[in-house]
């Protein structure tokens, strides 16, 4: 059975974050693609230039015309702009009965250019995250749901990272990538079991556009198959290799895009 799975996102006209980049992960990764939009963003490799949420109402009539034709076997949510948009997802969410929901607390840009009205932080947090199967934050978002300073260390992140699960997901996967000094990038996966520390070679790159939202889409892709830990490891290792291959492409003069399909492109010889 080919998995259906759902992004719930804004939009990136150069293809590299967003739902283009959800699509993109979704498809290589072996799943059916679907998306409902919440946003149309005007950004490029270098930045934002402005953002227009779209009405609630027709968020919600896209996530309703999804759910009631196809089955749904994981949904990812990325951006959602505005409080009152977070809060038409959670009630059709719930009202679907959704599974394996991969949230990834989508608030600054790569760029630093922020993609949320500041309200829509607390029903984030209150509304959306309790929802999730797998919460997916680095440390600045980590930051912002626990109303901490931005800048963490590794001890620090082992120390609070249950802090981030009592706000009520199944899973966090509290990634390491800001992290200062360090060869290595930790991620935690912190559940009810425990913390699993996973940790990658940190690759010397710009092309770092779009990471967070290809990651939480690898994993709202194998969840359908795969446990949670498995699905996260997983995950991990397409998301290296694209990073790893991402000079093979020729995108924009700032912090180009991954490469989403390393596994079946040729480069030309």
């Amino acid at each position: 059975m080919i998995a259906n799975v759902l992004s719930i996102a804004g939009t990136d006209p150069t293809g590299g974050a967003g739902i283009q980049a959800d699509i993109k992960t979704f498809s290589a990764l072996g799943t059916y693609a679907m998306a409902a939009i919440t946003a149309v963003v005007a950004q490029n490799t270098q930045g934002v230039r402005s953002f227009v949420a779209l009405d609630p109402d027709f968020v919600g009539d896209q996530i309703d015309a999804v759910f009631e034709d196809v089955r749904v076997d994981a949904v990812k949510i990325g951006m959602v702009a505005t409080d009152r948009i977070a809060e038409v997802i959670a009630e059709r969410l719930r009202r679907h009965e959704a599974r394996n929901v991969v949230l990834d607390p989508v608030m600054v840009a790569k760029s630093g250019d922020h993609l949320l009205e500041p309200d829509a932080v607390t029903a984030i947090r209150d509304l959306l995250v309790p929802l999730a199967n797998v919460i997916t934050p680095n440390l600045p978002e980590a930051g912002v749901l626990l109303g901490t300073e931005p800048s963490w260390t590794l001890p620090e992140m082992r120390a609070r990272v249950e802090e981030l699960r009592k706000l009520g997901p199944e899973w966090v996967l509290l990634k390491g990538g800001h992290l200062n000094g360090s060869a290595d990038s930790v991620d935690l996966l912190h559940g009810a079991s425990g913390t699993i520390e996973l940790s990658a070679p940190r690759l010397k790159t710009r092309n770092d556009h779009g990471t967070g939202c290809t990651l939480s889409a690898a994993i709202a892709a194998l969840l359908p198959t795969l446990p949670v830990e498995d699905s996260v490891r997983a995950a991990k290792i397409y998301m290296h290799g694209a990073l790893a291959t991402s000079g093979e492409l020729e995108v924009g003069l700032g912090h180009g895009p991954l490469h989403h399909f390393h596994q079946f492109w040729k480069q030309a010889t």
